[in-house]
């Protein structure tokens, strides 16, 4: 039976009341638990996806800008200076078979041999990248639809956490990963420059306006 129009227009009540536009319904939001992550050129096995089974949690990444201060005739202004990325973190289940660990281990031998105690010669001997995409819901025969993506691009473990065991309790056993990286770009390919929603490291238009002379503004 299809939905009378009072229905229709209850349910497109549920929702902020915006001048002049009405009440227009809810919008769907992104759900926590409908996500994947990828790992590319993570370890030295090219099994990766046994990482990106074994996901608990991931951080999506944060960015801060340094505040510069300019101190004025009778007030101050602020502009922004360099940015920085936080390190996001990543926690997976150590599977039975050892190959969680066996990933983690090899990452981390890439960075800095242990048992020899030699390092890597540059970064690009040991940095990886990685994707994390928020879904539809989609499974099966129904392949789902990528909604977000997120490309970390020059990633390094900053820490492995292997965490505790313990007799009294019945979780599974887990590492947690802390990961640096050096840039991140939301929705957008880094090899075409193109993807969904292209927001950071997409193209916006940019307003350009002289930097001298009467009436101008710099800041």
């Amino acid at each position: 039976m299809p939905l009378s129009s009072q229905t229709v227009q209850s349910l497109q009540n549920l929702t902020v009341p915006i001048e002049g536009q009405g009440n227009q319904g809810l919008l769907m939001p992104k759900l926590k638990y409908r996500f994947r992550v990828l790992l590319y050129g993570f370890g030295v096995t090219t099994a990766t996806t046994e990482l990106t089974k074994q996901v608990i949690d991931f951080a999506r990444p944060s960015v801060s800008f340094e505040e510069m201060t300019i101190p004025i005739y009778n007030s101050t202004v602020y502009l922004p200076g360099k940015h920085s990325w936080e390190a996001t973190t990543l926690n997976v289940r150590d599977d039975a078979s050892g190959s969680v660990t066996r990933l983690v281990g090899e990452q981390l031998q890439k960075q800095l041999d242990f048992y020899e105690q030699a390092s890597a010669t540059a970064g690009v001997n040991y940095k990886f990248s990685m994707q994390c995409e928020i879904l539809d819901g989609g499974n099966g025969a129904l392949e789902p639809v990528v909604l977000e993506t997120w490309n970390l691009l020059g990633c390094y473990l900053a820490s492995a956490n292997y965490n505790d065991l313990n007799y009294g309790s019945s979780e599974p056993v887990t590492i947690s990963l802390s990961i640096r990286f050096d840039n991140a770009l939301q929705g957008v390919d880094p090899t075409t420059g193109g993807g969904v929603g292209q927001q950071l490291g997409g193209a916006v238009s940019r307003a350009l306006g002289s930097i001298t002379g009467a009436g101008q503004t710099g800041g």
